[in-house]
């Protein structure tokens, strides 16, 4: 059967999804490859600082067509800058200094199923049977990713204030990405990411000034270009646009569930990157991903 245009732009738009995870996962790597060397806050600060650079040029040609929408939307833009590249980012990296690496990713991991429940909480979209069907699969697969296949090592976690932290920051992410969905502002995909990276930067410089006044500095190599390009482009800007326009063509629920595949993409990343290995566990939970993913997002025949 001919694919609709309809469909074309469902599978375009899960591909864009699929992207903006992978890059969010290769700025985990890089994040873990530069530990030690550039404190959190900084490099979330100049990741945006150098992302608005790139930005502009792109968003220029439009913003004055942009302008009308721009002022009359302008608190709403602000609340999803707050709650995306501010308050989230921001939180993420709080959390980090108070509690592990595997408890950060297993919280993460709930956050299809607290985007799923918000979008439906809110009347933006209806949980079919389906899609709960394919978060029940999938969260399992990404609990044996986090535990390395051992219960004894998921049952001896315990909580820390960091912990608290990671459940505001995908809470926050939750909310923008409903109001994403229920508030469509019919500006250029750059142009509206240019406006939340503006708008977020003047929160994360008061958090980055916080981090300079407790004494915590870096001096800039050349070596770390490489890490602060990519953090600008491929986390900053393409995974926006992807995860934006992902959220825009299926909805939170279903995109939500694309961020099953981070650990997955986190962990195929980490073994030629920084060396590490793949294990039987690993290729159990990216099953029980996959299945769970495709459980979700597959429509029939039709």
């Amino acid at each position: 059967m001919p694919v609709t245009p309809e469909r074309r732009r469902e599978l375009f738009a899960g591909g864009a999804l699929s992207a903006a995870v992978l890059f969010w996962a290769g700025n985990a790597v890089v994040g873990r490859g530069v530990v030690g060397e550039i404190p959190p806050i900084a490099l979330s600060f100049w990741r945006w600082v150098f992302a608005l650079l790139l930005l502009l040029p792109l968003a220029w040609p439009h913003l004055a067509r942009s302008m009308p929408a721009l002022r009359q939307h302008v608190v709403l833009l602000m609340v999803l800058g707050l709650l995306s590249a501010g308050l989230f980012n921001t939180l993420l990296y709080g959390a980090a200094v108070t509690t592990t690496a595997v408890n950060i990713s297993l919280i993460n991991a709930t956050m299809p199923v607290v985007i799923a429940v918000a979008a439906w909480v809110s009347a933006t979209e209806r949980l079919t049977r389906r899609q709960a069907l394919g978060l029940a699969v999938a969260l399992p697969g990404v609990l044996v990713i986090i535990s390395q296949g051992s219960l004894e090592r998921l049952l001896s976690l315990t909580l820390a204030p960091g912990d608290l932290l990671m459940l505001v920051a995908i809470t926050s992410w939750a909310i923008y990405s409903v109001l994403l969905r229920r508030h469509p502002l019919g500006l250029h995909p750059v142009v509206l990411l240019t406006a939340l990276v503006a708008l977020a930067l003047p929160f994360i410089f008061v958090i980055y000034l916080v981090e300079l006044l407790a004494g915590v500095t870096f001096t800039p190599t050349l070596g770390h270009a490489p890490a602060f390009l990519y953090v600008a482009i491929f986390p900053s800007i393409l995974s926006y646009l992807g995860w934006n326009y992902g959220v825009k063509v299926i909805g939170p629920g279903k995109s939500g569930m694309f961020l099953y595949l981070m650990p997955l993409f986190t962990a195929a990343l980490a073994l030629p990157l920084l060396g590490e290995r793949l294990y039987g566990y690993h290729g159990v939970g990216a099953a029980l991903i996959l299945l769970g993913l495709y459980l979700a997002t597959w429509r029939g025949r039709h």
